[in-house]
């Protein structure tokens, strides 16, 4: 399966990365790449912890266009 992810820089320079088709699935690294392993990790444990628990897999996601 393949997901998009987020991935930033906190203020202590620490990466966030986040599955927003999976609420909650966070995962974190000091170097981006460990931070999208991290995710990969944390992806596998959540649907595997959603499957056992009978809850969708994921939920919808869309992308939308904001005029500013």
């Amino acid at each position: 399966m393949k997901f998009t992810i987020t991935l930033d820089r906190d203020e202590d320079g620490v990466w966030v990365v986040e599955c927003p088709a999976i609420p909650g699935c966070i995962s974190q690294g000091e170097t981006r790449e460990q931070a999208l392993e991290n995710i990969q990790d944390a992806i596998a444990l959540c649907l595997q912890v959603r499957a056992e628990q009978g809850i969708p897999l994921t939920v919808e996601t869309r992308q939308v266009e904001v005029v500013a």
